[in-house]
C-alpha cells in the first residue's frame, strides 16, 4: 500500500493505547497497525499549510513569508503571556486572535522527560499532552483567556522545566513524579489574579499509554532534508513520533508542510 500527501501533525484518539492516525488529502492511515512492519518514506516536495503553494518550508508548516505574516503563528502562540485580544489590541489578525485567546485555557503539569509547565487550550485537553509523549499530566487552573495562562506559566517556570527532553521522552527515561502532590506545592507561585481559579481539590490526573513495543536506547533524528529516502521497521509511537527498530526516530509535527510517499 502507498499513501502520498502533505503530512500534518497525526491525529490522535485517546485510548488504551493511544491510536494515531496520519490524514492526506484523499486517504488515512491508522499507524498503529504498522507495528513490525517495514515503511518506506520517500520526500516528494513542499507545500506551505498556510498558502498552499509549493514553497520551502521555514517553521510550523510555514513557508517564510506566511510565518512572519499569518496570525496563526504570532509570538502569542509559543509566548502565551504576549497576549493582548483581552485588551482589544490586534498582533496580526484581531478577530482570529479574539477567537483563539479568548476561550477557557489550561496551565497543567506534565510529566514528559520530567516535570514541566505549560500551557493549552482547554479543548486540547488530552491532545496536548499526547502531542508531548507526556506519561502523565494534571491541570493546574483553568482560566477564561490566554494571557491570564501565560503569566501563570511565566510564574511557575522559575520553578519548572517549559521544555520537554525529547531524547529522554523517546527513550522512555522519566523518573516518577506524584503529579497530584506536586500541584498543591505550588499554589503559592500562582498570580494573584489566578488564584481563583486554582485546582485544589480536583483528582484529574490523566494518564497516557503510548504504543510501544520497545523504547530505544539511543535514538538518531530523521531529517528528509538530509535523508530523502528512508526505510525502517516501526516499533513504536510517542507523541508525534515514529520509533524504529534501529533506533531512527521521526518527528512527524516537525515535518509539517512536507510532501512525502510512505510505502508499506
Amino acid at each position: 500500500m502507498t499513501y502520498e500527501g502533505v503530512l500534518t501533525k497525526m491525529q490522535t484518539e485517546f485510548g488504551d493505547p493511544i491510536q494515531y492516525y496520519l490524514v492526506f488529502e484523499n486517504s488515512f492511515l491508522n499507524v498503529n497497525q504498522l507495528f513490525n512492519k517495514s515503511i518506506e518514506i520517500n520526500f516528494e516536495g513542499y507545500q506551505c499549510l498556510n498558502c498552499k503553494k509549493k514553497k520551502k518550508i521555514f517553521r510550523q508548516g510555514c513557508c517564510y513569508d506566511c510565518f512572519y505574516s499569518s496570525a496563526s503563528v504570532g509570538d502569542w502562540i509559543m509566548k502565551p503571556e504576549l497576549s493582548t485580544a483581552h485588551l482589544g489590541i490586534e498582533d496580526r489578525d484581531l478577530a482570529y486572535e479574539e477567537k483563539v485567546q479568548l476561550q477557557p485555557h489550561i496551565v497543567y503539569l506534565a510529566l514528559s522527560s520530567e516535570v514541566k509547565v505549560g500551557v493549552t487550550r482547554k479543548t486540547q485537553v488530552p491532545t496536548r499532552w499526547i502531542d508531548q509523549g507526556a506519561n502523565e499530566a494534571i491541570a493546574i487552573v483553568e482560566v477564561p483567556n490566554r494571557y491570564l495562562a501565560g503569566i501563570t506559566e511565566v510564574a511557575l517556570k522559575n520553578h519548572y522545566a517549559d521544555k520537554t527532553n525529547w531524547r529522554k521522552m523517546l527513550t522512555n527515561n522519566v523518573e516518577h513524579v506524584d503529579l497530584i502532590a506536586e500541584r498543591l506545592k505550588l499554589e503559592s507561585l500562582i498570580p494573584a489574579e489566578v488564584k481563583e481559579y486554582f485546582f485544589s481539590e480536583k483528582n484529574d490526573l490523566y494518564q497516557m499509554h503510548f504504543p510501544v513495543l520497545e523504547y530505544p536506547v539511543k535514538v538518531n533524528s530523521l531529517n528528509l532534508d538530509k535523508t530523502p529516502n528512508f526505510q525502517g521497521k516501526l516499533s513504536g509511537i510517542k507523541g508525534q513520533y515514529l520509533l524504529f527498530e534501529d533506533g531512527t526516530v521521526f518527528n512527524i509535527r516537525g515535518s509539517e508542510g512536507y510532501i512525502v510517499k510512505i510505502s508499506v
